[in-house]
């Protein structure tokens, strides 16, 4: 008689919910679904913000959230905690970002990346000097800064839009620049956007440091060990005055590029725990599979290096979470608020849209050709110049990054919803520029 085999069909609605996470799995690692998501959630909150609700948009936004332990109650609005503590998350991809391309990317070898380091720069000094010609004093001035920065996520997703005809260095080539865009944006906040410091929180953010260093000494691998540490320099940044988001790109640039050392590759380990598990057959004692299960856990988590891992983990709660979150709590520009027919405003509105439409393309594509000119840097191959004029039309997507720093530059809500007006603008007018040209650059290359 036939021994029945141990393999049992699945039921039919675990097979059609297995196809569904599949299809959500492969969607949440399409590069264009997360500009959409974005785009979807920036217009829905304009409109919100621009309706009969209004002023439901305005209060939720407002709303006290507080965490407390006993006595101690920590209350600040839900703008707040979007603003200063989710996307603390954002930024620290964005350091993890940068760390892998430090160790293994663009940003290792100086020489491939001085064009893109070159064209960054360009990007971000000839917005920053179209804004200033345009808002030379008075208070639109302090936002010098918004039209310098480079949205990620959008600028890469507009430009998966256009399919696999786009060379492949040209993708890499704006990721390099949309990263050196977002350290200099970084360090911009540092240094310009940061209020009077109070020097005792740096011990607190210090002792939070020194705790992430001692679990790394110690070859602690979950990254759950790293929460509290990372709150309380979170915390400590907070305290002095500087934008505590800072601690997102702080933990991301101390995130290992390595995997723990396990004694032996964790493959091996993996398959010779799997092995001596199977080996035991069906009535094995659960006790005594504990420790080998927990082996395979620790083994599988090692097989990619820890700022690998976490990005990968971190990326679609980024994407699909926290910047839709922050679009929708912050581009609910009422447009009867924002007075167009008052200088400061308009300037604000039309120099950050101006400085993000023309001033990042001359940029990125002045710069560049200045370098290549004087024999400094070589075009990346597959790279034409027509490729350049593209990179530096999507650079002019600020997007999530122009509305951060514009938050921080303008206290006047007049000058603060113009600004913003001009990020939307500018952003889509780039993007829609960017698209244009990169059908006709596809068109002439086939």
């Amino acid at each position: 008689m036939d021994k029945p085999s141990s393999r049992q069909k699945p039921p039919r609605a675990h097979i059609l919910a297995a196809r569904a996470f599949e299809a959500l799995d492969r969607f949440l690692h399409v590069e264009a679904a997360s500009g959409i998501v974005l785009l979807l959630a920036a217009l829905f909150a304009l409109a919100w913000a621009n309706s009969p609700a209004a002023e439901s948009y305005h209060h939720l936004w407002h709303m006290p959230f507080s965490i407390g332990l006993g006595d101690f109650v920590f209350q600040r609005p839900l703008h707040f905690w979007i603003n200063d503590a989710l996307m603390t998350v954002f930024f620290l991809v964005v350091g993890m970002e940068i760390r892998r391309e430090m160790h293994e990317g663009a940003l290792k070898d100086l020489r491939q990346a001085a064009l893109p380091i070159a064209a960054a720069l360009g990007g971000v000094a000839v917005p920053a000097l179209v804004y200033l010609a345009l808002n030379p004093s008075g208070p639109g001035a302090s936002g010098w800064a918004v039209p310098t920065a480079t949205d990620i996520a959008f600028a890469v997703g507009v430009l998966a839009l256009l399919g696999r005809s786009i060379p492949g260095n040209i993708r890499v080539f704006l990721l390099a620049l949309a990263i050196i865009d977002d350290i200099i944006a970084v360090l911009i906040i540092a240094f310009f956007y940061s209020g009077g410091l109070d020097y005792g929180g740096f011990f607190i953010a210090a002792a939070g440091i020194v705790l992430i260093l001692g679990l790394q000494g110690l070859g602690i691998g979950s990254a759950l060990a790293y929460v509290a540490p990372g709150a309380l320099l979170w915390f400590g940044l907070l305290m002095t005055g500087a934008h505590p988001t800072l601690a997102g790109v702080v933990l991301g640039l101390m995130t290992p590029v390595r995997p723990l050392r396990l004694g032996e590759a964790p493959a091996d380990l993996l398959a010779r725990t799997v092995q001596a598990l199977t080996g035991r057959g069906g009535t094995a004692d659960p006790h005594h599979m504990a420790a080998p299960l927990r082996q395979i856990r620790r083994a599988q988590r090692e097989m990619l290096p820890p700022v690998t891992r976490v990005q990968m983990a971190l990326h679609p709660w980024v994407a699909f979470g926290i910047m839709p979150l922050f679009a929708l709590a912050n581009a609910g520009v009422s447009i009867g608020g924002v007075d167009l027919s008052d200088p400061a405003p308009q300037g604000v509105m039309l120099a950050i849209g101006i400085a993000l439409v023309l001033g990042k393309p001359v940029g990125v594509v002045g710069v560049s050709w200045l370098m290549v000119r004087l024999g400094l840097c070589r075009l990346p191959p597959g790279v034409t110049w027509g490729g350049i004029v593209l990179i530096g039309l999507l650079a002019g997507i600020g997007f999530t990054m122009s509305i951060f720093i514009a938050m921080l530059a303008f206290g006047d809500a007049s000058l603060l919803g113009a600004a913003k007006l001009g990020v939307l603008l500018g952003s889509v007018i780039a993007a829609v520029a960017g698209l244009s040209w990169g059908v006709l650059v596809v068109r002439k290359a086939g």
